[in-house]
This record gives structure tokens, C-alpha cells and sequence, in this order.
């Protein structure tokens, strides 16, 4: 959906990104913070933010590259942290979220960015966008740190769902393609399914049966399947998509962040052992920021929600406004690219999937 400001371009039409304001550990500020900055950069976008207005208003006075590009909705509660996903749905009709998610539902954005509480902004998702046809269990998706040329994989699903059956992984297959595909340009993405092993007799009996329908599947759904792939290929060149469940997703990309705030607390420690390593810090100050850059999480904030009739990006709570920023830019190109319309007929492709019982 777009909206037209009377400072666009000959009426040119900007695509409408609905930004959940309330939803982050360092509040408000840093996200309308991170819009303007988003704003700033790209002329074809606007906002309509949800929250507070007598919190937003002043916040939005303030930014002069929003002028004439957002607009605040009015929403009074706030969804928490601590807040349980069952009692956002029953009794967050007032929040932000709820809000944010409500302008995707009814065509009026073609995004929803939230920073807030994943399992309620999941549920809300769920139960106000549904399900596309054919998609048993929803999928987080995010951008993996890696040596391909993009220098990144996609990974799904990395918290969702702890489960996944082999239908459910062969969804998940052709989500991550079509991501791979409308997020990152690959023309045709390799998709790997990450097993303890890259043998073919390895695994548990749901991922030989998914190996099955996934090499079967690549042909038509125009992707190279490179079969199993193990925890090493993550952040390898084997593949461009990773495919799991959510249980081992989610340990996956939480051990490589305890891992890399490791290696880093143990560089500082190392380069203030001693006035001679101080001095090396010194001359290895570019390459350290060039390092530093190439692994920012913030550059690649925001995990995308696939599975569902309408696109939503989770931002890291603690993002600051660069990340936040990245998130509604990953956010922009999915709706420039129709995404959800591509995903759709994508999953529609593969036969009908047997509905489990929740």
C-alpha cells in the first residue's frame, strides 16, 4: 500500500511502513530516531507510527526529514517484555503493537516493523494476518553472518516453533528461497538442511523424509538443493539458505552471538594486556572497525516473519537507531518487491499440507 506526501516527487507514491513505536528496551526516541535516519536515506518511504501521541508528536516535531512523511496513531498501551503472548491477544487491543500489526491486516501499510516482545508480536501476527494457505507453521527468518559473496545466509525458522515435521521443513525451504530470492537477489539461492551430519543415512527420521521432498521440489521452485548442511556451513559458502526447526535455530544463532561477544571481550582483554599491546591496538585500528563492520549485528536487524498473509520485521529490542534503521530499510525492499505476493504463490507450489492439530 503507499501513501502520497505533497513533498514526493510529482505524486510519486511511497511505500507505507508501519512501525510499532513502543516496542523497544531504549523506548520511543531510538525508534523514531531510527525511522528518521531510515528517512533520510530513502525518499520513497513514509511512516505511520503507533503509540502515544502525546509521547510521538514531539518526537516527530523534531525530525525534519519526517515532516510530511509520517503519521502517528494514537495507542495508549504498550506490550512488554514480560508480557505473556495469550493475554496480548486477549487484552491488547489498545496497544501499539496491536495497531502496528492492524495497518498491515487492513492494506493500509505494506510492513509492520516491531522492536517489542517476539512471542506476542508472533501471536498477534498469527492471529490477525493468518496463515497463507498451505503454511502449517509459520518461520523466523534472519540473516546469518557468512563467507558467501552476499556475506550473508538466510537461516529459518530460529524460534517461531520449537517443531517442525517434514512438510513443515519443506515450507520453510521454499520461504527461505523466495527471502533468499526478493531480499537478498539471489537469483538462484542453495538451500542446505542442517543435520548433525552430511551423510544422507544421518538424522532423525523427519529430516530424511524432509531431504526427500526438498531435492524434489528444487527443480520447480527454481533452486539448487546441496542436501545436508552442518552447524560449520552456517556461517560457510554451502549454502544460502539454512533450513531447521525453530528449537535448534534459535540455540544456533544465540551460541554465535555468546560467541562473538566472547572473541571480542577477549581482543579488548588482550589489547590492554600491556603498553605494547595498546600499541598494536593502535596499528591495528582500521582493520579492527573494517572486522567490527563486517560482523555488526545492526546491519542486519530484523527478522522476518514468513508464513503469513502480510509481511512483519522483528528488530532486536536493543537495537539503537542504526538498527532500527536497518530493519525498516530489509522492511522497505520486501514490500517494493511484493514479497508476500511472491511468497505466496512460492509455498501454493508445493502439494496442500496436512493441518496438525494445536
Amino acid at each position: 500500500m503507499t501513501v502520497t506526501s505533497d513533498q514526493a516527487k510529482a505524486n510519486a507514491p511511497r511505500t507505507l511502513i508501519s512501525v510499532d513505536a513502543m516496542g523497544g528496551d531504549q523506548g520511543p526516541a531510538i525508534v523514531v530516531a531510527g525511522c528518521s535516519a531510515s528517512a533520510s536515506k530513502n525518499p520513497d518511504i513514509s511512516f505511520v507510527l503507533h503509540g502515544p501521541a502525546a509521547t510521538l508528536e514531539p518526537l516527530v516535531a523534531k525530525r525534519p526529514e519526517l515532516q510530511g512523511r509520517c503519521i502517528v496513531r494514537d495507542a495508549q498501551g504498550v506490550v512488554t517484555m514480560d508480557d505473556k503472548p495469550s493475554n496480548v491477544v486477549r487484552n491488547g487491543k489498545d496497544t501499539s503493537m496491536w495497531s502496528a500489526i492492524e495497518s498491515v491486516r487492513t492494506g493500509e501499510a505494506s510492513v509492520a516493523v516491531s522492536c517489542g516482545n517476539t512471542g506476542a508480536l508472533m501471536a498477534l501476527s498469527m492471529i490477525r494476518l493468518k496463515k497463507l494457505p498451505g503454511v502449517n507453521r509459520p518461520a523466523i527468518a534472519v540473516l546469518y553472518p557468512s563467507t558467501s559473496a552476499q556475506g550473508f545466509n538466510v537461516m529459518l525458522d530460529v524460534g517461531a516453533d520449537v517443531r517442525a515435521d517434514a512438510d513443515d521443513l519443506l515450507r520453510f525451504a521454499l520461504m527461505g528461497n523466495s527471502y533468499a530470492r526478493n531480499g537478498m537477489d539471489i537469483a538462484r539461492p542453495r538451500v542446505g538442511l542442517l543435520n548433525v551430519g552430511t551423510e544422507e543415512h544421518k538424522g532423525r527420521t523427519e529430516l530424511k523424509e524432509a531431504y526427500e521432498l526438498i531435492r524434489d521440489a528444487a527443480a520447480d521452485a527454481e533452486f539448487d538443493f546441496v542436501g545436508f548442511v552442518e552447524g560449520g556451513d552456517i556461517p560457510g559458502d554451502a549454502a544460502d539458505v539454512i533450513v531447521t526447526d525453530g528449537f535448534t535455530g534459535n540455540i544456533a544463532i544465540k551460541t554465535g552471538e555468546g560467541t562473538a561477544t566472547l572473541i571480542g571481550n577477549g581482543l579488548r582483554e588482550a589489547f590492554k594486556h600491556s603498553i605494547w599491546s595498546r600499541a598494536a591496538s593502535l596499528l591495528a585500528y582500521g582493520s579492527l572497525r573494517r572486522v567490527s563492520k563486517r560482523f555488526d549485528p545492526r546491519r542486519v536487524n530484523g527478522g522476518v516473519f514468513l508464513g503469513l498473509n502480510g509481511t512483519v520485521v522483528k528488530s532486536h529490542g536493543a537495537a539503537d537507531a542504526t538498527g532500527v534503521s536497518s530493519a525498516i530499510k530489509l522492511a522497505a525492499r520486501l514490500a517494493e518487491s511484493e514479497f508476500t505476493n511472491r511468497l505466496a504463490a512460492r509455498v501454493a507450489s508445493a502439494q496442500p499440507v496436512k493441518e496438525t492439530d494445536e
